[in-house]
């Protein structure tokens, strides 16, 4: 890596919307870090990028010791420098709140909330170090307004964008911005299954009553805009524009048309972004 050269650190890497904000950044001739517990899918996202414009990282973000052995890594690769962590890593997993096993509401909240809390924390040196860096963070339309069948879901994501928030502006004196990408519906693994009562995927699902699913190629662009511009929230698609201009203007009517929507949560499974 050059010295003039930016990067970013990449969790949920091996598929989703981390391949391809990966593929994105190395196509425009940034270093990225890959960083995933799914060494195959980190596989195949290094198969798309330049070689040696990356480096790989297994890591379990739960794991506060494998976040400081990763970013140690990374720092080799980079001089010490960090341009953007795209703290990205994240599972969703749906249902009435009181269906769901204690073991899927601890490990969600683990990952989606801990593990990025960790990894904010075990970067925050490496963004000091570098002139305009930024944590951007994967929050959800999800976290623009409560989602019935997602609850659990939808409370880490509007954590997540409570930290994006409150980062902006606790770490303006050390020059880091912080940002958050609120996506709707996106084509990735997330809404892939087929429940056992249909031969719909969650996709057909959502596409049959109307909900814009968009393509995953939407999240690059979408992360560059977010980590250049101004704006601490970007929602990512036509739904969740409209849903955070409905939440803000007409939450009372918003929340009448969610009732007829119904729960979202049986399009979900428990699997990366």
């Amino acid at each position: 890596m050059s010295t003039a050269q930016k990067s970013i650190f990449i969790t949920g890497a091996a598929s989703g919307l981390g391949r391809e904000v990966a593929r994105y950044f190395a196509n425009v001739g940034w270093f990225v870090g890959l960083a995933d517990i799914d060494e195959k899918g980190l596989d195949a996202t290094a198969d798309l990028l330049p070689k040696g414009e990356y480096s790989r990282h297994k890591l379990d973000v739960t794991d506060r010791a494998q976040w400081k052995k990763a970013v140690a890594e990374f720092a080799k690769h980079t001089n010490g420098h960090m341009t953007v962590l795209f703290n990205n890593a994240g599972i969703g997993a749906g249902g009435p709140i009181q269906d769901m096993t204690d073991e899927d509401i601890d490990r969600m909240i683990a990952i989606n909330l801990t593990g990025v809390i960790s990894g904010t924390r075990a970067c925050f040196d490496l963004l000091k170090n570098t002139d305009d860096a930024c944590v951007l963070y994967t929050s959800s339309a999800a976290g623009i307004y409560g989602s019935a069948g997602l609850s659990v879901y939808s409370a880490t994501k509007f954590a997540v964008r409570g930290l994006a928030e409150a980062h902006d502006i606790e770490w303006r004196p050390y020059g880091i911005k912080s940002r958050s990408l609120m996506p709707g519906f996106i084509d990735t693994n997330i809404i892939s299954n087929v429940d056992a009562g249909s031969n719909m995927s969650g996709k057909e699902r959502l596409q049959s009553a109307g909900v814009e699913v968009s393509p995953v190629s939407i999240i690059g662009p979408a992360a560059w805009e977010a980590i250049h511009g101004e704006k601490v929230h970007t929602p990512v698609n036509k739904m969740a524009k409209q849903l955070a201009f409905s939440a803000r203007w007409f939450p009372n009517r918003l929340r009448k048309q969610l009732g007829l929507l119904g729960g979202l949560g049986d399009v979900v499974q428990t699997k990366p972004q």
